[in-house]
């Protein structure tokens, strides 16, 4: 097991970065249904942008295998992806006790395929986690992951398996520390409530907080036991600009890349914190937003990059082509290239939007405060925690090229609950078939094997818990 803050090979900042992108070309026909804010479609936008400006060509652009049930019950209760597997449009009415009881049906609704997009958007996650673990790439990524409200019994706030959780597990069978940052306007509470007791995982979430979806993410709330200090929240009001938020954001990554020292970081790239988001109040522009993709890949450790929220649709695609161009270590033009979707981008047709000026409630005084009571919680962790040494979940093998097969991209291990596939040259010019995965097995790393304390601890109740703790 790998201990943190070792550096890539591919060297300092201006350097490029190997990169493997995940993408299936269904998963822009998942539609959440009619007035729904989430829409798919903003994937498939964002790989048109990729496209048109020439950036899948310096990417290793693979299909994620779709995750399969073992792999989701890592992290989610049996019952719960069963659920999921069964429920249609078709049948909810006969199941109204278990819609309720699971919190399916409104932020959340049943539609078509539900769970072939579920299985999808976690298995480019949990894919790219792989890559990272086999040193395939510097940095992975997966815009139609970052789903952080997902529960382990129940879906909410649009997400109903939480891919970053499933993730961060597979990245813990090879690295001792893994760091998970939020730039969602909403909280990460699903994955801060999944690792909330433990010290090998830290979360860090800048959100809005106060009468706001989904109400947690207090400044108190620091973890419990022994993952106390090991979850951070960044509490923020409306308007915040780029100036504001890197005021808080710089100081305090640097800090916790420094005093936790992780072997990997996984960073949920949510666009509602862009400025005219349809339900954000945030006015971070997209270069802004993008300071942190570019800030978190300077440290040169194996970064995951996810999506998240963004129901903009258009300014999410520009946010998330413009942030694959700053993993690449490349500058993508503002004018914006004829393609299938132009028509979404006028009337100035060009990747940058200016953000509005609304007023930026978080007063530097605000700021101040916040900042010293994070960077103080911070000092107060001594090191970085080790892991005691003990037997690993068996890797998922990269496996030798098998010339006896013509067809390579059909086979199978047939032990694994993910396909396996050898490395190949990149082929910019179609989606590549992704058979790396992971192998679960009985003795695969799930969210009980961290031995967390107690893992169904809500974050409402850790508040005055916490309360007691401070100074």
């Amino acid at each position: 097991m790998e201990t943190g803050g070792n550096s890539l090979p591919s060297g300092p900042d201006g350097v490029k970065r190997k990169v493997s992108y995940f993408y299936d070309p269904e998963v822009g026909n998942y539609y959440y249904g009619q007035g729904h804010p989430m829409k798919p479609h903003r994937i498939r936008m964002t790989h048109a942008l990729l496209a048109h400006y020439g950036l899948l060509q310096h990417m290793q652009v693979f299909k994620p295998v779709p995750a399969r049930d073992k792999v989701l019950c890592r992290f989610h209760a049996d019952d719960y992806v069963a659920f999921l597997k069964s429920i249609t449009p078709e049948t909810q009415q006969d199941q109204l006790r278990q819609l309720k009881r699971f919190n399916v049906g409104e932020d959340c609704p049943v539609f078509d395929g539900l769970y072939s997009f579920c299985q999808t958007y976690a298995g480019g996650s949990v894919g790219g986690a792989v890559k990272l673990n086999h040193k395939v790439c510097d940095i992975a990524v997966n815009w139609s992951g970052g789903l952080h409200h997902a529960k382990k019994c129940e879906a909410s706030g649009f997400c109903y398996v939480n891919d970053i959780v499933l993730s961060i597990l597979e990245l813990l069978k090879h690295y001792e520390r893994v760091l998970y940052v939020d730039i969602d306007i909403h909280h990460g509470d699903g994955v801060e409530e999944a690792f909330y007791t433990t010290d090998r995982v830290m979360t860090v979430s800048f959100h809005k907080f106060g009468d706001y979806f989904p109400g947690t993410g207090d400044i108190r709330d620091i973890g419990y036991g022994k993952g106390k200090y090991y979850s951070l929240n960044v509490p923020l009001d409306d308007g915040i600009d780029d100036e504001s938020y890197h005021f808080l954001f710089k100081p305090i990554m640097g800090k916790v890349m420094e005093v936790f020292k992780p072997g990997a970081v996984v960073l949920q790239c949510g666009a509602d914190s862009l400025s005219g988001d349809r339900l954000g109040c945030f006015n971070l522009s997209i270069k802004g937003h993008a300071e942190c993709v570019r800030y978190m890949r300077s440290f040169n450790v194996p970064l995951l990059l996810l999506g998240g929220g963004g129901y903009t649709i258009r300014n999410v695609a520009r946010c998330w082509c413009y942030e694959t161009g700053v993993a690449l270590g490349m500058e993508v033009d503002d004018k914006m290239p004829q393609h299938e979707y132009y028509e979404y981008f006028g009337p100035d047709y060009t990747l940058h939007v200016a953000p509005s000026n609304m007023e930026n409630k978080n007063t530097h005084q605000m700021l101040e405060e916040i900042q010293g009571k994070l960077l103080d919680y911070l000092s107060r962790l001594q090191h970085a925690p080790s892991v005691q040494f003990q037997e690993r979940p068996p890797d998922t093998e990269l496996p030798e090229a098998d010339e006896d097969r013509e067809d390579k991209d059909e086979r199978r291990d047939p032990d694994s609950d993910m396909e396996v596939d050898d490395e190949r040259k990149p082929i910019p010019s179609r989606v590549k078939r992704e058979t790396v995965e992971s192998e679960i097995k009985d003795t695969a790393l799930d969210i009980g094997s961290l031995k967390i304390e107690e893992p169904g601890v809500k974050l409402e109740e850790t508040s005055k818990q916490n309360d007691q703790m401070l100074p």
